[in-house]
């Protein structure tokens, strides 16, 4: 398996006490989601786990270039979104960063099964965490809002006019009571949805 986690001691921890079971074993351990998405072109793993939150690449991003590779998600702090986000995007097992190695283990043999774990915990939040309130054109505005990118700039990047980008921002902010496109943004991305 490839482990990718940003926490030099928390990923080389969790690789030693996976390499202590017989079946299992680490290929290759990694700090973002870009070096997993190379590791996993390298050595071909039965399975993968993956930090949701990491610089560079978070785990979200490289799940969505690891089309039919079989993920495990950990978080530290799972929201609704996020969750929902992961499985849509073909994580097969999520649960957080505070379960036992033992868990985290035998998630890893049922994902390479080909079955499916998520934390109960998560799941039941997930169930009661309202619907976005998003269309999926304002999703895809806000996924490229930066410091640095101008409405001209996102409108090239999605084949719109730069009034059009304005509105999405305009009906986001408004629908998420945010008072700047990147509080919008924030607050989508916080949310799990973009």
């Amino acid at each position: 398996m490839v482990l990718a986690d940003d926490e030099r001691l928390t990923r080389q921890a969790v690789a030693a006490l996976l390499g202590l079971e017989p079946d299992l074993t680490v290929v290759a351990d990694v700090a973002d989601g870009a070096e997993a998405l190379r590791a996993v072109a390298e050595h071909r793993p039965d399975v993968v786990v993956l930090d949701v939150e990491m610089p560079v690449m978070d785990g979200l991003a490289a799940l969505a270039h690891l089309d039919g590779v079989r993920c495990v998600m950990v978080t530290r702090h799972a929201r609704a979104g996020v969750l929902r986000r992961a499985l849509s995007l073909g994580a097969k097992g999520f649960l957080a960063k505070t379960a036992p190695a033992s868990l985290l283990a035998e998630v890893i043999r049922r994902v390479h099964a080909g079955l499916r774990y998520v934390d109960p915990d998560f799941a039941a939040e997930a169930l009661t965490e309202s619907e976005c309130p998003l269309t999926d054109r304002e999703l895809a505005v806000l996924r490229h809002v930066s410091d640095t990118t101008t409405a001209a700039d996102i409108a090239r990047e999605l084949h719109l006019s730069a009034g059009t980008v304005r509105n999405y921002i305009s009906s986001a902010m408004a629908k998420l009571s945010a008072r700047s496109r990147a509080e919008a943004a924030r607050m989508a991305r916080d949310q799990g949805w973009v």
